[in-house]
């Protein structure tokens, strides 16, 4: 497998080792809102981290072949955290906006913690 389709899987997979972690704090503690919120914002945020991975990989294939390049679906991921907002808003008793909007960076969070940890083991 390529360097690159390591570090997919491996973001894919702590991605939801998080969804996991967000979904048995929304049951087991008694922050449920918070962890909801974090749930919604992370579930959309996994959406666009497998978007991006998705267009990216699709990019660097027309760029080698030498055919016309694609966008990388800036608006498609701005359109599902729109979405994630609009349901926040709309079911207000379940959801924490603030946890929300936390939730749709952890896929940023894990890309920038998987840069790091891939530069130290070189």
């Amino acid at each position: 497998m390529s360097y690159s389709g390591m570090t997919v899987n491996r973001q894919r997979k702590w991605m939801l080792y998080l969804l996991a972690l967000f979904v048995l704090g929304a049951g087991f503690t008694p922050y449920p809102r918070i962890f909801l919120g974090l749930l919604l914002g992370g579930a959309a945020s996994f959406y666009n981290l497998w978007l991006l991975q998705r267009k990216v990989s699709a990019l660097a294939e027309s760029v080698e072949t030498n055919k016309r390049a694609t966008g990388i679906g800036t608006l498609s991921r701005m359109a599902a955290a729109v979405l994630a907002v609009f349901i926040a808003l709309r079911y207000d008793a379940y959801f924490d906006m603030i946890f929300v909007i936390v939730g749709l960076m952890t896929s940023y969070l894990v890309i920038v913690i998987d840069f790091f940890m891939s530069e130290s083991e070189e």
